[in-house]
């Protein structure tokens, strides 16, 4: 039925189409029909992971970035809704027996479901495999971080330097114009070219994660979802009876979800529990730990120390094994120091920084420098922040457009 055919119309083939090929089948035989389809679209993610260009350019065609979710499922609609030719494009990062599929965002689980949900579309799907890359480049990196003492943040590594660039290279291969996808921010034009910027949805902006992401890419992504709201992204779902209109969000990382960063770091990493002992700031002990990686700056639950007024942890060390503990007012900083710096813009138009990816928007001035990469650079805060976590993101911003970004050292 494919040879020959299109890679475009390869790529809508289901177990249907099959069904209808034949003139119906028992449910046995659909069993058998589904491996068959199953094994195409393995072959189709063969070609869709290399560099092979797989279709000529179409101004009326895009790619959406499917996730199985309800965001993305909704920004393929609208793009289809609105007379675009649409692909559905599906990032494989993670596969472990130990983690639930069922709940992660890049599993082979949630390859399936974005995939019937594209074909439920009308819409040719494609799966892209980058899962040595993301171990490599993603997953080598958090286990360093812990194993180092800091609290990395591989979503915006993910979203940086993995997926997005992969998926924006496969949607020019397909011939598309555009990479949309379900994210909840903004691209804005300031006179000097693309930046990022919140979302209407401020409860739900993911500006922050997509922080990493080079300028030069901005101009071939397009977020449908920008002046849209969670609940009337469900209502557009139900509405059209997609059947993931009330699926639960994924609040876990894709390759923890179902196990844990405790048995996660365990497995893969080498980090297990290792006797220690919980400080003061003045050095003295205060009880045990099972292990500096179950601590990150700023928690304040599970450090299993009483004391008379509320402890947080201040810092970890690694080679010491010792967790830092201390009251809120020692926990508050007024000034970060920030590694690997990019600035977008140049350093005088920064006003405002991020340190969590929940955390508001600080005022914030920083050291003079000009547009490009920097080793280090200081962030004074307008503000006390409680909780300034080495290995986390710091986000610079000029009002809500972000024009910079590094990581917060130790």
């Amino acid at each position: 039925m494919v040879d020959g055919a299109p890679v475009l119309d390869a790529a809508l083939f289901d177990i249907d189409t099959v069904d209808a090929a034949i003139g119906g089948l028992t449910p046995a035989k659909r069993h058998a029909a589904q491996l068959a389809t199953d094994a195409l679209h393995r072959a189709l993610q063969g070609v869709a992971s290399s560099s092979l260009p797989l279709s000529a350019a179409s101004g009326q065609r895009v790619a959406v970035a499917m996730s199985g979710g309800v965001d993305s499922a909704v920004a393929a609609l609208l793009a289809r809704e609105e007379g675009a030719e649409v692909v559905g494009i599906t990032v494989k990062l993670w596969t472990d027996p130990e983690t639930d599929g069922a709940k992660a965002c890049c599993s082979p689980e949630a390859v399936l479901g974005a995939r019937a949900l594209a074909h439920q579309l009308g819409i040719p799907h494609f799966t892209l495999d980058l899962e040595e890359d993301f171990r490599r480049r993603v997953v080598d990196r958090f286990i360093g971080g812990y194993t180092d003492g800091t609290t990395p943040n591989p979503c915006i590594l993910c979203n940086g330097e993995v997926r997005l660039a992969a998926m924006i290279d496969l949607a020019e291969r397909v011939g598309a114009e555009r990479l949309l996808t379900g994210h909840y921010a903004r691209i804005v034009e300031d006179g000097d070219g693309p930046l990022l910027a919140a979302a209407a949805d401020k409860a739900k902006d993911q500006s922050y994660m997509l922080a990493a992401l080079p300028p030069e890419l901005l101009g071939r992504l397009g977020f449908p979802l920008t002046e849209l709201t969670k609940p009337e992204v469900r209502e557009i779902a139900a509405r059209h009876g997609l059947a993931v209109a009330r699926k639960a969000e994924s609040q876990d990382l894709c390759f923890l979800a179902g196990q844990g960063k405790r048995g996660f770091l365990r497995r893969h990493g080498g980090l297990r529990e290792r006797d220690g002992a919980i400080v003061d700031s003045a050095g003295r002990t205060l009880g045990r730990h099972r292990g500096h990686h179950d601590f990150t700056v700023g928690q304040r639950r599970g450090i299993g120390v009483s004391a008379p007024e509320a402890l947080y942890v201040l810092a970890t060390d690694a080679s010491a094994n010792t967790v830092t503990v201390g009251t809120r007012a020692e926990l508050e900083k007024r000034s970060v120091r920030v590694r690997d710096v990019v600035l977008h813009r140049d350093g005088s138009a920064v006003d405002a920084v991020k340190l969590r990816y929940r955390s508001r928007a600080l005022p914030a001035t920083v050291s003079a420098a000009g547009r490009g990469r920097h080793p280090s650079l200081d962030v004074d805060l307008g503000e006390a922040f409680p909780g300034v976590a080495p290995g986390q993101t710091a986000v610079l911003m000029a009002g809500e457009q972000i024009v910079g970004h590094g990581t917060i050292a130790a």
